[in-house]
């Protein structure tokens, strides 16, 4: 991926938690100025503080739930709004029901609580009616865009090409326009447009690409999917839907095109937000209690055999990006001078404290840094090395789709026995279910099976 992509999408994810932390702020600020106005005084009492605490949490909770950090860019801001009202609603209406349930409501008093929810409302909406026209300026000016490939028929490529050119605020670039075919090539005339032929493998760099084409040529749209099964990017059809009656379907709303969402990552807006609270908790949570068993290990390694106690190997994790991953060194310091192959791991040369570190998978103990560093999921597809993803991806149909989300220590396909030497191609079918159906209870319920299931199994070497 190129490293303008890492970068923008590193910025987003940066942007994004700002967002949060800048809602969370003024949910306490409000709560201690309704305190102020209701009561008087500046100090708040213990009860109070315990109430202020639990909105603050359940704002983190129920804000996230309700799309409010999905990315708005381009999109009706209107319907944010809505969003933030209902939001503090439900916040308000579930410290109500706590309060009634514990029996204490007639401690607190009801104005402020009022009070509190209003104002913290008005300050998330007033925050954002600023800092918007803001950043539409920037993207108006050509900041915090998003490059974009269009490829499809002139009619449909130049619809678009004009409407993001009308709204520049969507915040995206069109970077290249390829055409299928030479048919009406003058609603393209003075802008730069190549002709792609279809069957031909297409490689691009851009972040986002939009399949436009009308709905009769779902032959072609498929063909284009085909060629881009490669892609770690966010895919979009294009057709002409404004007069259609869409009733459940899920489309995005782009500078007022509609997008069919074909192959895009699970991992926005709050989903990435819980995502990322699971995976620094848990792996806080497991470094520190297993803390005592790494020092154990590392020394065991290091008395072993003479060479480092990490092992480092490059992986591709999210986007095809590589990252180093560590391991418990479990085999010499040259044993793979010679190069390395695919499977076989019976009969790789390890160590004997090695072996036993491989068949229960304590070698794997140290991705818990992986994950808390950020390059890793506790749950998620397994990584591979990137001279194999070179060749797998041109051999296994929608290989390229299991790097759409952060490679884990553990996966759907490791807890339906698919690890080690085992069918690679029911491991991505099982990878590629997983994104699919991805959810938090998911990522428990995988948890929860590998420790039940334990560390120690046929497949481990």
């Amino acid at each position: 991926m190129p490293s303008s992509l890492h970068t923008l999408s590193g910025f987003s994810a940066y942007t994004t938690q700002a967002v949060r932390l800048v809602d969370l702020t003024i949910v306490l600020l409000c709560g201690w100025l309704a305190y102020w106005l209701r009561l008087g005084t500046f100090s708040m009492d213990e009860r109070y503080l315990w109430l202020l605490t639990l909105g603050a949490l359940l704002t983190l909770l129920v804000l996230p739930s309700l799309g409010i950090y999905q990315s708005w860019r381009g999109r009706m801001r209107g319907q944010l709004m809505l969003r933030l009202l209902s939001g503090f609603f439900l916040i308000g209406a579930l410290i109500t029901l706590i309060l009634f349930l514990a029996k204490s409501g007639m401690a607190y008093s009801r104005l402020w609580l009022v009070a509190w929810m209003l104002s913290a409302a008005g300050g998330c909406i007033l925050i954002r009616a600023v800092a918007y026209p803001i950043l539409n300026r920037l993207r108006a000016s050509g900041r915090n865009r998003r490059t974009l490939l269009l490829i499809g028929d002139a009619h449909s490529c130049a619809t678009a090409w004009r409407q993001l050119q009308r709204v520049p605020t969507a915040g995206f670039e069109v970077e290249r326009i390829l055409l299928i075919d030479d048919d009406h090539q003058e609603e393209l005339a003075g802008i730069h447009h190549e002709r792609y032929t279809l069957g031909d493998r297409l490689e691009h760099t851009e972040e986002e690409v939009w399949i436009c084409l009308p709905l009769a040529e779902g032959d072609w749209v498929k063909e284009i999917q085909n060629a881009l099964s490669q892609s770690t990017g966010n895919v979009r059809y294009m057709p002409d839907l404004r007069d259609f009656r869409l009733i459940n379907h899920s489309v995005s709303q782009v500078a007022d095109l509609y997008l069919l969402d074909l192959s895009c990552s699970p991992m926005t807006g709050s989903n990435r937000l819980l995502k990322w609270l699971e995976d620094k908790l848990v792996a806080a949570l497991i470094l520190l209690l297993i803390s005592p068993v790494l020092a154990v290990l590392a020394v065991g390694v290091k008395l072993s055999s003479p060479g480092p106690v990490f092992y480092r190997q490059e992986r591709v994790g999210l986007n095809g990006v590589p990252f180093m991953m560590l391991k418990f060194r479990s085999m010499p310091v040259n044993a793979e001078k010679g190069g390395v192959q695919w499977g076989g791991a019976r009969n790789k040369e390890v160590t004997a404290f090695g072996a036993f570190l491989r068949k229960t998978s304590l070698d794997e103990l140290p991705q818990f840094l992986n994950v808390f560093k950020g390059d890793m999921s506790i749950v998620g597809p397994r990584p591979e090395r990137t001279q194999f993803v070179q060749t797998f991806k041109n051999e296994i149909p929608g290989y390229m789709q299991k790097h759409m989300v952060k490679a884990g220590i553990t996966g759907w396909a490791q807890i339906n026995g698919w690890r080690g030497d085992t069918d690679l191609t029911k491991r991505i079918e099982c990878d590629l279910w997983y994104i699919k159906n991805w959810s938090l209870w998911l990522d428990v319920k995988i948890i929860l099976l590998t420790v039940l299931k334990g560390f120690v199994h046929r497949h481990a070497y």
